[in-house]
C-alpha cells in the first residue's frame, strides 16, 4: 500500500465486489495523485472533480484512480467512486482510532491522510491501533447530504 491517500477495500455490505470507476473532467489545473479524496463540482451543467478540501468543499465523491496532470475542463481522470457514504477505505495513519470516530482530511496532493476532527469529512468503520491502516467511510456531510 503506498504511504498517503485512500485506498478502496470495499463497500459496505459487499456489493457491488469490484470499485467503480467514472471519469471525470478536472475543474482545475494541477495534478491529481492516486489515493487522493476527491471533490465533484457542478458548472455550467458540467461535472468536475478537483482535490478535496476540508471545510471548503461538500461534494465528496470518491477516490482518484490514477496520478495525472490535468487541464481544467478538458483532462479526464478515473475515480473510484464512493457511492454515498458506502466506500471503505484504508488510509495510513499512525494513532489508534475507535469505530465511530469523525476525523478530517488533511494534505496537499499526494499526502493525504486524517487529523483530528474539525466539521467531520470522515467516520471510522472499525478499530484500528497505530500500527495498521485506519479503515474509514466518507461522512454524510461530506458527500453533500442534507440532515433535516
Amino acid at each position: 500500500m503506498q504511504t498517503y491517500g485512500f485506498h478502496w477495500v470495499g463497500y459496505e455490505g459487499g456489493e457491488p465486489k469490484e470499485p467503480v470507476i467514472k471519469k471525470y473532467l478536472f475543474k482545475d489545473t494541477e495534478t491529481l495523485t492516486k489515493g487522493d479524496a476527491l471533490n465533484l463540482e457542478t458548472t455550467a451543467s458540467v461535472a468536475e472533480v478537483d482535490l478535496f478540501a476540508t471545510g471548503a468543499d461538500t461534494g465528496l465523491i470518491g477516490v482518484a484512480n490514477e496520478t495525472k496532470s490535468g487541464t481544467d475542463s478538458t483532462t479526464w481522470i478515473e475515480v473510484i467512486l464512493d457511492l454515498h457514504g458506502r466506500g471503505l477505505w484504508a488510509v495510513t495513519d499512525a494513532t489508534a482510532r475507535a469505530e465511530g470516530t469523525e476525523l478530517d482530511i488533511t494534505g496537499a496532493t499526494g499526502a493525504q491522510t486524517i487529523t483530528t476532527d474539525g466539521d467531520s469529512d470522515v467516520i471510522v468503520a472499525s478499530n484500528s491501533t497505530a500500527t495498521e491502516p485506519t479503515i474509514v467511510r466518507f461522512h454524510g456531510r461530506a458527500y453533500g447530504l442534507k440532515y433535516s
